[in-house]
């Protein structure tokens, strides 16, 4: 496959979707906090946060999907091949992370005993009995995936932003629309 020179429209707009709605789904965890416990203002937060993570699964399947049909263009010429091997990196793990937190959240959701419903259009009852034990373990982990991606999504747009103002070396070039 011949690698495209930048990345396609449709990635570009599936790379900010993702990045809004995961930064999206981390700030709407604190406005929980917001609602007394038995408040519908707490439920409608995670009926919110379950949908909006259901929309990041789909748009995480759609951008994987791109890619594949796609490509993604070279490394930069001018990247350090340590600089190179650790995009990669950062990269692979932001995507395995983006898979890896959707499917955290549905079994979490499941093993609380809910249902899985997007936005009140469709629901998804739980396959299996409510398990609070192994429900909590799955909140842990969830937890510790969403801090995860974003750490590493804030080391990736400061390496972005370094790479277009400090080096203004045109690593970055593939991924803003010309100008």
């Amino acid at each position: 496959m011949i690698r495209p020179a930048a990345y396609s429209h449709a990635q570009k707009v599936l790379h900010w979707a993702l990045f809004v709605l995961v930064s999206g789904l981390y700030l709407l965890t604190y406005a929980e906090g917001l609602f007394p416990r038995g408040d519908p203002g707490r439920a409608w937060v995670w009926w919110l946060h379950i949908s909006f993570g259901l929309l990041l699964a789909a748009f995480v399947l759609a951008r994987l999907i791109v890619r594949l049909a796609v490509g993604v263009p070279e490394p930069d010429a001018v990247a350090n091949r340590w600089e190179t091997r650790l995009a990669s990196l950062v990269h692979g793990l932001l995507y395995a992370l983006l898979i890896a937190l959707p499917i955290a959240g549905i079994i979490l959701t499941w093993a609380r005993g809910d249902s899985l419903s997007f936005f009140g259009i469709f629901t998804i009852p739980a396959p299996f009995a409510a398990d609070r034990p192994f429900a909590q373990q799955v909140q842990e982990i969830h937890a510790f995936l969403a801090n995860a991606i974003i750490i590493l999504a804030a080391f990736h747009a400061v390496a972005a932003l370094w790479h277009h103002f400090i080096r203004r070396d045109g690593c970055c070039a593939a991924c803003f629309p010309a100008q």
